[in-house]
């Protein structure tokens, strides 16, 4: 599974599931979204995330399960056991890593064991990983997984379009494998120890703009196993989770509930198609609060929103326009969705040119 359908599945309802295994991590970056270190000690019981995988089926399963961290490499056995259950139900697994392990210059065993069970592998690359792990071993590393058979892709972080330092990142890898690793470009943004490091998000898309949300379409298993709608990590990290955002937990429910939970949704459905701020627009006088994410939490106390959002997109109909908005976001393609939550100017790098484009022949 290359990265641009890996990234082009990412507005489609419940076509995937992102699993955080652990928010330990052996690398200590400034800039990190989840405020992981080796001394942060929430990770979901591994045997209630295997029951929960167990509970796909060959007609009710996510297309991919996308295994993140914190670094998930530090439970390679689990990341065989996710992946390999996943499989039997016909979903593809995937996964994002440090790449702590490289900088040893040899892959241990039970790490590439667990990698190369995978259908992708994505190395997490910027200037503050560097600082603990050398870009030269990670691309070495990705150079024998792609030897494996697997394929890889590069994750880069930067500060935004004029970093000098994504300039040269990407010309480099582009150098290294010609073309061949495609990469996803983002911008840090101030969540867990980035909070002071950069400017706030801009706000978005405002008034009442049709914005649809592609962050509300895969559920979420959150470090603590509770399931959300919202991979954003403000979403992930907030307890309790706002009600329309929590679709239960990996102890008490399994996959076909939390895909019923998210599909069924009226309030979800209308994110999906037209986005927070519209909701707000549409259905009370009431301001939106400044900011798409914070509009969306606010919903919790807007009951004339949400009753709104149930009279409207309860039905047939709503399942028609959620059905719809996916497959209008599809279409655009993945280099159209990464343009929009990206970094722009990078986007079309998500998917990799045909052979007689690389190296400029």
């Amino acid at each position: 599974m290359e990265l641009a359908e890996l990234i082009g599945l990412r507005p489609v309802p419940c076509g995937g599931l992102l699993m955080a295994l652990t928010r330990r991590c052996p690398l200590s970056c400034a800039h990190c979204s989840t405020d992981s270190s080796m001394a942060a000690s929430e990770e979901p019981d591994a045997g209630q995330l295997l029951r929960f995988v167990g509970s796909f089926g060959p007609d009710d399963r996510p297309d991919v399960v996308m295994l993140t961290g914190g670094e998930p490499l530090l439970l390679p056995e689990l990341v065989v056991r996710l992946a390999e259950g996943a499989r039997e139900a016909g979903s593809r697994t995937a996964l994002l890593s440090g790449m702590f392990f490289a900088r040893d210059g040899r892959v241990p065993d039970r790490i590439m064991r667990a990698i190369t069970t995978l259908d992708h592998f994505s190395a997490s690359l910027d200037v503050h990983h560097e600082r603990e792990v050398p870009r030269a071993d990670v691309l070495r590393v990705l150079r024998s997984v792609l030897d494996a058979g697997t394929p890889v892709s590069v994750h880069l972080t930067g500060t935004g379009p004029d970093d000098p330092y994504l300039a040269e990142a990407v010309a480099d890898i582009r150098r290294v494998f010609d073309g061949r690793v495609p990469l996803l470009v983002n911008e840090v943004r101030p969540l867990g120890r980035a909070a002071g490091l950069v400017r706030a998000t801009p706000p978005g898309p405002g008034g009442s703009r049709t914005a649809p949300c592609a962050l509300a379409a895969w559920p979420v298993v959150a470090y603590d196993g509770t399931v959300a709608a919202c991979c954003n990590q403000w979403t992930v990290d907030r307890r309790p989770v706002p009600p329309h955002l929590r679709l239960g937990h990996i102890a008490e429910d399994d996959w076909p509930a939390v895909r019923a939970r998210s599909l069924d949704s009226p309030v979800l459905r209308m994110l999906r198609t037209v986005g927070p701020q519209r909701l707000h627009a549409r259905y009370t006088a009431s301001p939106a609060p400044a900011g798409y994410c914070r509009s969306c939490h606010a919903l919790a106390e807007r009951p004339d929103v949400l009753a709104g959002a149930a009279r409207d997109a309860g039905g047939r109909v709503g399942e028609v326009l959620d059905r719809l908005s996916a497959r209008q976001q599809l279409a655009a393609g993945p280099t159209a969705l990464v343009r929009r939550l990206g970094c722009a100017r990078y986007a079309h790098l998500v998917e990799s040119p045909p052979p007689q484009e690389r190296s400029g022949r």
